[in-house]
């Protein structure tokens, strides 16, 4: 028996709605060239009914043109700074607070600008914009002259040649960190205007401190009605959902939670119908997990020695009670590495190197949602359980304490 064709066509169309949503959440900038052309054309193909969804569950706007596919994405937690911007390089290194700043000049630089720009003239630019006194007080120089700074004035030309603001038209940026040439670049100004994904320009913003600016910078317009608000609280709920890894009942307010409560099966059968993602509901909290593992920066289990030694750290924590302080964590990895040090590499077996391993464990275990740090070390948090040996057990909220969810994708 043969499948009707109507049935066939709406099932391509929902494939292709489904991946083109995944695209956005994955790269929330797409270009019309590049290494997500084709993901790019469904978006554009679907960008009506994208923009409504995310209109209408998250409050992030997506704006398609013919160059780019741009969705407004926000952080579900603003204080969340476990998830940087980082080099455009095999290294990965994340952002330093110089690097941010740095960035910030130079769109700002690019902005007033011409449809094209040298490296050079760029760093004259923001040597010009860092003499504001502001900066200055707040501690900020930057003059140049030194490789340190020209790096770093490289690390931020790479990452806006990878979001598609800057097209390499001749010159290579290691010859400009020596010294020995300049770098000619096309700006895609179009590509450019889109990428501030924020509810008020800067330069509207009065506040002083961080924290107030961050808020101004984000803020949401007056709710004057109950629809409104609870349109509001359940657009906070997704997008926390969708971004990130859990999302723990005692973060919430008690109205997010009580509306949550009434509506998580509407709230999550939206997100699994739109991603694919499915949600482990458990007695502390909600995580979307996603079962193609393509959602996320940042996974666990990971191949190699690194990954090893957090996995392996994770199941040590799972079963601690309260504080596990720094100086225990390094005494289990030198354990760890009598006994498991034939599959590591040879500087993780080196003296000296736990220190580096449980760095990085905890950089991941923390932006996984998985332990917090407080002073003297670090404390587990429920959904580490998901790590500790023995059955998982599932549980609704209001029930004694489960084991609980690892982090979605």
């Amino acid at each position: 028996m043969t499948t009707p064709l109507g049935e066939v066509l709406d099932s391509r169309r929902a494939a292709e709605f489904h991946k083109a949503a995944r695209a956005l959440l994955k790269e929330p900038l797409l270009l019309a060239h590049g290494p997500y052309a084709d993901e790019f054309r469904l978006v554009r193909r679907h960008a009506g009914d994208l923009r409504d969804w995310f209109d209408r569950n998250t409050g992030w706007p997506l704006r398609v043109d013919a160059e780019a596919a741009r969705l407004g994405r926000t952080p579900g937690t603003l204080t969340d700074a476990t998830h940087p911007a980082r080099e455009a390089s095999r290294a990965r290194a994340p952002f330093t607070r110089r690097r941010y700043v740095l960035l910030c000049l130079a769109l700002a630089a690019l902005e007033r600008g011409e449809a094209q720009i040298a490296l050079g003239r760029l760093a004259e630019q923001v040597v010009l914009d860092a003499a504001d006194p502001q900066l200055a007080a707040a501690g900020i120089e930057f003059t140049l002259e030194r490789r340190e700074e020209r790096l770093d004035l490289a690390a931020v030309v790479r990452l806006l040649m990878r979001y598609g603001v800057l097209r390499r038209v001749a010159g290579d940026e290691e010859a400009y960190v020596s010294g020995a040439g300049d770098v000619l670049y096309d700006v895609q100004r179009r590509v450019l205007a889109g990428l501030l994904a924020a509810r008020q320009g800067p330069s509207l913003i009065g506040a002083d401190s961080f924290e107030d600016r961050l808020s101004e910078l984000t803020a949401e317009s007056a709710l004057d009605s109950d629809d409104l608000r609870f349109r509001a609280i359940r657009q906070r709920l997704t997008r926390r959902l969708l971004d990130d890894p859990v999302l723990y009942y005692e973060e919430l307010t008690d109205e997010e939670l009580a509306y949550l409560t009434r509506q998580r099966a509407f709230i999550t059968a939206r997100i699994t119908e739109l991603t694919g993602l499915v949600a482990e509901v458990r007695a502390e909290g909600i995580a979307m997990v996603d079962p193609l593992d393509d959602l996320t920066d940042v996974r666990m289990p990971e191949q190699g020695t690194h990954g090893h030694v957090t996995l392996l750290l994770a199941e040590h924590l799972a079963s601690a009670d309260g504080v596990v302080g720094r100086a225990e964590l390094e005494e289990r990895v030198r354990k760890l590495a009598v006994e498991h040090g034939g599959f590591w590499s040879k500087s993780a077996k080196q003296p000296g190197a736990e220190g580096e391993l449980v760095d990085q464990a905890l950089a991941k275990l923390t932006a996984l949602g998985l332990v917090t740090a407080v002073p003297g070390g670090v404390v587990p948090l429920p959904a580490l359980a998901r790590y500790a040996v023995g059955e998982t057990v599932v549980q609704e909220p209001g029930v004694p304490r489960p084991r609980t969810p690892e982090r979605k994708a």
